[in-house]
């Protein structure tokens, strides 16, 4: 089955595949808004850390289709990578490993290219399953990982491209598809040498690979997608990270951290809560005071880095009525949510001025007409149009709104 036209095959789709999953990835990164206080945790990250516009809070779903997109085509890809894996096995270990400068340059860039892969699919898996076995932060190693790996495609697709774009056209696709494991040839022997010398007679068709890596890459699609989405086809996303029953009644959807997790208890959550509101003076308001403030509800959806989203219907007060209670108008105001959570990551968040600004962005004290169960957050946390799920910050204890800048 070797041959220059199947790996060309395999590498377009992962080329197309893997652009998608590359700018939804710095999409994310954006969606940080890694130049606020306390949002980007990549230390020393320089250049690689840039961002080219704020974060928009319309329209509403946008992170949960680009964070989606991101995971679910990511695993949707493993069978294809696989299989393109499998097709060049026997030349990535050829000796010597470089016959010339243009060659050795062209190797070195897949040993970054297949490594950066192998690492990138691997601890965004494990990131999905929250299964942290590595000895490292995810966050700064999958950016850093990120720009090795795409610094290496670049190499590869500048060398590559135009051989596969060859190698595809050397064959007609609807024909590959029609022929029978009796009719199937090796291809002719490539001067790269892909095609193997002496061939097995073989055990598959060209159009049996493709339906087998096709309907790998079709299950993967089949058994995550539904985490992205509400109603029934939530039922099939067999990969998702979280189990089926995540509350009761209105607060039976997804928890990405419980409160017992991160160190929360419901005596700090209970009738002692107070919400240190902090700009130009310092307040503190109980749950009773804000439930005595102007209350809006609008349906949201929340969605997390590891793939997920739902929208719920939230109840609360206004970051913008919270900014002017501090002093600052809304138009004007940041925020840092600081959580009662003693342990993990994300423990505080800075929300940009239009994410302040914006009528939708709330501090929810209710979900769905009730109150928020201890896991999701009670007595209060964030709830902001199109943020990531973790600047949706839960079981906040101190707003401190500020000019943005300062």
């Amino acid at each position: 089955m070797r041959g220059p036209w199947l790996t060309s095959v395999f590498g377009l789709v992962l080329l197309v595949g893997l652009v998608i999953v590359a700018v939804t990835g710095l999409l994310s990164y954006a969606a940080y808004e890694p130049r606020l206080p306390g949002n980007d945790m990549t230390p020393g990250k320089g250049l690689l850390g840039f961002y080219l516009f704020d974060w928009p809070t319309h329209p509403a779903w946008l992170y949960r289709v680009t964070q989606g997109t991101h995971v679910v085509l990511g695993l949707t890809l493993v069978p294809v990578l696989l299989a393109k894996l499998w097709s060049v096995i026997p030349k990535l270990f050829e000796w010597p490993p470089a016959r010339s400068i243009a060659q050795a340059v062209d190797r070195a860039s897949l040993v970054l290219l297949v490594g950066g892969a192998g690492f990138q699919f691997a601890t965004g898996i494990l990131n999905i399953q929250l299964f942290y076995v590595f000895p490292f932060s995810f966050y700064p190693a999958h950016l850093y990982g990120a720009w090795i790996f795409l610094a290496a495609l670049a190499v590869h697709v500048a060398v590559r491209l135009p051989r596969a774009i060859r190698a595809v056209r050397s064959r007609d696709l609807r024909r590959e598809l029609r022929t029978r494991l009796a009719d199937t040839r090796p291809e002719p022997p490539d001067p790269n040498g892909l095609v193997p010398a002496d061939p097995a007679p073989p055990t598959m068709s060209r159009r049996g690979v493709l339906a087998f890596v096709g309907g790998g890459s079709v299950l993967m699609f089949g058994l995550s997608a539904g985490q992205t989405l509400d109603g029934p086809l939530r039922r099939t996303a067999l990969l998702a990270p979280h189990g089926r029953e995540y509350g009761t009644g209105p607060n039976d959807f997804q928890v990405n951290k419980t409160a017992a997790s991160l160190g929360v208890t419901a005596a700090e959550a209970g009738d002692g809560w107070r919400l240190a509101v902090v700009g130009a003076s310092r307040i503190h308001l109980s749950r009773a005071d804000l439930l005595a403030m102007p209350l809006h509800t609008y349906a949201l959806p929340i969605a997390c880095v590891e793939g997920w989203s739902t929208e719920q219907v939230w109840t609360g007060v206004r970051l913008a009525d919270l900014a002017r209670l501090a002093g600052l108008p809304p138009g004007a105001a940041a925020v840092t949510a600081r959580s009662l959570q003693r342990v993990g990551y994300f423990g505080q968040a800075s929300l940009s001025t239009g994410q302040v600004a914006d009528p939708r962005s709330l501090l929810a004290l209710r979900v769905n007409g009730a109150d928020l169960s201890l896991d999701h957050g009670f007595p209060a946390r964030i709830i902001v149009p199109n943020a990531p799920g973790v600047h949706n910050t839960k079981w906040v204890r101190e707003l401190e709104f500020r000019r943005e800048g300062r």
